[in-house]
């Protein structure tokens, strides 16, 4: 964990441009799918970001040789045996990068060993799914002292239906089910599309699997999968945040390298707050132009509009005039950021699952305490927008899923810095 504060003198206007990284939540399950061969799997577009970091050194705790091209972003993995399988919780603590290790090693050694997940307290995150699934294709399965351990004799292709849509527990049973004998039909699996990322890497690594389009997938098992080179796709929720940021009265911001069809819910959302969004290839231009209206949206799995994205929006309802509404549906305790907004003075009331904020309020800066990493990038615009300054704690959150923020946010006006203290390591 790094000690870190966030330090920002605002307000201040932003205009400019802003690049896009690769994506957190794509890299993470295409790092976990290299345990799946021997081969070298090269990955590029790779975020420098902790979560990453993490899950290479999980990587390299089970035998992996990583090797990391920092400036260019690249990184080749060789696994050409599993020397342990188990993943340690003094590594992935902070990350719920753990849990994706798990269907892997099981379909390549026959066991798995792994922490529970950590990663953000934005309420139940369970894992059942994953576990129920693994089960059905033939794993024994005990959970003990904080650990889940999974054995096999070997997989085999089953039919299952998730009951309710789950990102990491598609990902876990797809990389499970290629290498499983016979074929397994996954119903109402995710759609976001870092899955279908991944699911463009297994193929290239020689995975039989069906359209990555539809909600229902057909895997045939095989016996061995190839390395292979894979460019991961641009980050949708950092680029979310910028148009978020660029959306903020005042603001004009140009966002390069993103894929606004993966961001469609949050721009139609844009444009009906009052922000101007024009589309240009892999370029977003958002400007804060008003006049502006309130709102009222609800969180959805994709193509919904992402929870991942809820409390960057609830920053900016802040400044439109008029009640909006935001209704979290996918997590039950992601309104934490809401008690840090309210210390910069912006009215907010939280009913069970749905917060109605008021505005336009002035917002003014405060000491606050960020607790997961969506949540330190909405206190991170909070701050930009209030008068005077703000500081941030553990700022280790925000380390977890953006790459370079401040000083992305420095190089088009914004007034922010990362103090460093006692013990960083």
């Amino acid at each position: 964990m790094i000690p870190a504060e966030i330090l920002i003198s605002g307000p201040r206007t932003l205009a400019g441009t802003l690049f896009v990284s690769g994506a957190k939540n794509a890299a993470l399950p295409e790092l976990a799918a290299a345990c799946l061969c021997a081969g070298e799997l090269t990955l590029a577009n790779l975020p420098a970001v902790e979560d990453v970091r993490v899950m290479m050194a999980a990587l390299q705790r089970i035998g992996a040789r990583v090797e990391l091209d920092a400036a260019a972003h690249d990184v080749r993995i060789n696994l050409p045996a599993v020397t342990s399988s188990e993943v340690p919780a003094e590594i992935v603590q902070t990350s719920r990068a753990s849990i994706l290790l798990l269907g892997p090693l099981l379909a390549r050694t026959g066991h798995g060993r792994v922490c529970l997940p950590g990663g953000c307290p934005i309420g139940d995150r369970k894992v059942n799914l994953h576990l129920a699934g693994l089960r059905q294709m033939g794993a024994i399965i005990r959970e003990d002292e904080g650990y889940i351990e999974a054995t096999t004799k070997g997989l085999r292709g089953t039919e299952f239906d998730f009951p309710i849509k789950t990102v990491t527990g598609t990902e876990n049973l797809i990389m499970a089910a290629v290498l499983a004998e016979g074929t397994t039909i996954l119903r109402n699996c995710a759609l976001e599309p870092e899955i279908g990322d991944l699911i463009r890497l297994l193929r290239g690594m020689g995975a039989l699997i069906s359209d990555e389009g539809s909600d229902v997938l057909e895997i045939t098992g095989v016996s061995r999968l190839t390395g292979s080179c894979h460019r991961i796709i641009p980050d949708r929720i950092e680029a979310g945040t910028f148009a978020i940021a660029g959306a903020l009265p005042g603001n004009d911001l140009l966002i390069e390298n993103a894929e606004p069809e993966h961001l469609a819910s949050l721009l139609d959302l844009l444009r009906a707050v009052g922000a101007s969004v024009r589309l240009d290839g892999p370029r977003i231009g958002v400007r804060g132009t008003g006049p502006w209206h309130p709102v009222e949206v609800e969180t959805a799995p994709f193509p919904g509009f992402p929870t991942d994205l809820q409390a960057q929006l609830t920053t900016l309802l802040t400044q439109v005039p008029g009640k909006s509404r935001v209704r979290e549906t996918i997590f039950n305790d992601r309104f934490r950021h809401i008690a840090e907004l309210r210390r910069l003075g912006a009215a907010i009331e939280v009913d069970g699952d749905t917060a109605t904020i008021t505005g336009a309020t002035p917002l003014r800066g405060s000491v606050l305490t960020t607790t997961d990493l969506r949540a330190s990038a909405a206190l991170v615009l909070g701050g930009l927008i209030a008068e005077g300054e703000t500081v941030i704690r553990n700022a280790y959150q925000l380390f977890r899923g953006y790459e370079g923020l401040a000083g992305k946010l420095q190089n088009v006006g914004g007034a922010i810095t990362i103090r460093m203290l006692e013990n960083a390591r």
